[in-house]
């Protein structure tokens, strides 16, 4: 009996030491918290700037208005506005991420940079790059109305995509935004408020339900 426990407890060891060479697992649940109230601040400063460029309430399903509000070549400085801080907040997003993943790494033991960490940047930026470019395009169309759901869309298949190197919350949180993006694509008019929910409330529970499953327990 003692043997067979030793087994189960080497199989254990060997499973752990696997897990750790090909996923990453420094990635911190107070990372997506923060990227969500980043999200949710964006958000707001487009909506107060919204209300500057579009005092018409394009929230009311009025589906045909919003292509043709977005359309006007008046409204460029709210695209240009809308656009700078979506940058604003991927950057910021993307500070926490790293700052709250090296201060994980280093508390538990576990290698900052590795072929996990890259294979997962990878298979994230790619959907990310294509995603950001099929923006442009949208924009140089005249298609603004479409971003933030095109957003949500690819962000969210580009987690799904990398969630096989980290974490396998980051699938479900991934899902979760696709499936949200796919909504904002059928209700235009309320883009920015499916792009609040998708990036900011999303990220904050995901992430907070990561910190207590994964993080709380090892403080």
């Amino acid at each position: 009996m003692p043997q067979e426990n030793k087994h189960l407890e080497d199989i254990k060891e060997i499973r752990s030491i696997m897990e750790r060479s090909t996923q990453f697992l420094s990635l911190s649940g107070l990372s997506g918290v923060f990227a969500g109230v980043f999200a949710l601040l964006g958000a707001g400063a487009v909506y107060v700037k919204k209300l500057r460029f579009l005092p018409i309430d394009y929230t009311s399903g009025r589906n045909a208005l919003v292509k043709e509000l977005f359309a006007g070549s008046e409204y460029s400085g709210f695209v240009v506005f809308t656009f700078v801080t979506g940058v604003m907040v991927l950057i910021l997003a993307l500070l926490s991420v790293v700052f709250f993943s090296v201060r994980n790494a280093r508390k538990k033991g576990l290698p900052i940079w590795n072929q996990s960490a890259r294979r997962v940047l990878i298979n994230l930026f790619i959907p990310l790059i294509a995603g950001g470019l099929f923006c442009l395009i949208l924009l140089y169309h005249q298609l603004g109305y479409l971003v933030a759901p095109v957003t949500l869309i690819f962000y969210g298949l580009a987690l799904i995509n990398a969630s096989k190197y980290t974490i396998r919350d980051i699938r479900y949180l991934g899902l979760s935004i696709t499936i949200v993006g796919l909504l904002a694509s059928f209700w235009v008019g309320y883009g920015l408020y499916f792009w609040a929910f998708g990036f900011g409330v999303l990220h904050i529970v995901y992430g907070f339900v990561m910190y207590l499953r994964y993080e709380r327990s090892d403080s």
